[in-house]
């Protein structure tokens, strides 16, 4: 008998939350034998389980635990459940994700085997379900930036070139407070957050310090995760609070007419290495380079866009490696362009691949000065 096996947590490992719909803090057993789906749940667990969890029945962790005990297993570890489950299920070869512990694997007394591709190969595939849910976490990552922009357009010039709030020069720090409180009060978790000012911008995934400075990109990048579902949501723009110089307003321009490229050619059957390929010759056209000067990347080298769903990157993916769209992907849409001494400008949305094209699901406008 084969069987499909998982041993995680639900709240870091996206297959787990992906089969049992359910959030659990510690690792279980979930496992498939024919066309039915099982979890081992723990006494502080079980009850909720037969609620929650999206599966065909829920065993006890602690009855394998007291059958090991009759056996003469003084202390029964996860490995010996996990041994006990399969042989009462006359298990004798598992399947396991490319995350399956090595340690656990090393103990079965049964044939593992790794998946040669990913576990649920539908995740890539989001339904209409899904789509509403990638939308309300998006929701709340626009309700952050709102908060965000709010605090800059209350924000004074100082003589000191520096932004001023509530009788303080207004930091990183402050915006991202603003940002992370108004998604946890919607029910959402916003973590490592950006807002990265000046030449921090030009590094993408730099999440920003300091004070903030008038006439300078801020690149506000936020990603929060509903804790109701477990799906992501993601958001970008950049902001000068003040006057862009003409270097920016022109990066601006072409960042933004990047993304409109890729929307113009993302849909089912495209490559998203031609959509990526497309735009880093839009930027060479226009003069924007990209390479190595003084020791620091510049110009546009990270990809166009990543998957988005249960987990913030996952497949596919809009760059330089090869990857067909299809009807279901869920996409980011995230051109940008980074040069010191000038700044970073990025924009992002998240767009649902069809037949047909593309659809944005992000509503929030992009503008550059406030």
């Amino acid at each position: 008998m084969k069987a499909r096996l998982i041993v995680a947590d639900s709240e870091h490992d996206a297959d787990m939350l992906y089969a049992v719909g359910m959030f659990v803090p510690d690792p279980f057993v979930y496992f498939e034998v024919g066309n039915r789906r099982y979890v081992v749940m723990n006494d502080l667990e079980i009850d909720r389980a037969k609620r929650q969890a999206k599966v065909d029945r829920v065993l006890s962790y602690t009855r394998y635990s007291r059958l090991l005990k009759r056996a003469g297993v003084a202390q029964p570890r996860l490995a010996d459940v996990v041994n006990e489950v399969l042989r009462e299920f006359r298990v004798t070869e598992v399947e396991v994700p490319h995350s399956f512990p090595v340690g656990l694997a090393n103990k079965l007394r049964v044939k593992v085997a790794v998946a040669k591709a990913a576990f649920f190969p539908e995740r890539e595939l989001k339904s209409a379900a899904e789509i509403r849910k990638l939308a309300d976490a998006l929701a709340m990552a626009e309700e952050g930036m709102g908060a965000a922009l709010q605090a800059l357009r209350a924000s004074k010039i100082g003589r000191d070139g520096y932004l001023h709030w509530r009788g303080q020069r207004l930091t990183s720090e402050h915006v991202r407070g603003l940002i992370n409180a108004t998604i946890a009060a919607r029910g959402g978790v916003a973590a490592h957050t950006i807002v990265a000012g000046g030449n921090q911008a030009c590094d993408p995934h730099e999440r920003g310090h300091g004070p903030l400075r008038a006439h300078e990109t801020i690149i506000l990048d936020i990603f929060p995760r509903d804790m109701a579902t477990g799906y992501w949501g993601d958001i970008t723009r950049t902001i000068v609070r003040g006057r862009a110089r003409e270097p920016v307003k022109r990066m601006y321009a072409v960042v933004a007419q990047a993304q409109e490229l890729a929307y113009g050619q993302l849909r089912a059957g495209v490559d998203g290495q031609s959509v990526h390929e497309a735009i880093h010759a839009l930027f060479k056209r226009e003069g924007f380079t990209t390479g190595v000067k003084r020791g620091f990347q510049q110009g546009f080298f990270h990809g166009t866009g990543h998957g988005l769903g249960l987990e913030i990157h996952e497949l596919p993916r809009v760059s330089a490696v090869k990857a067909e769209m299809k009807t279901g992907h869920v996409v980011t849409v995230e051109p940008g362009l980074y040069y010191r001494g000038i700044g970073g400008v990025r924009l992002e949305d998240v767009a649902v691949i069809g037949h047909r094209g593309c659809r944005n699901l992000t509503h929030f406008p992009k503008f550059l000065e406030i």
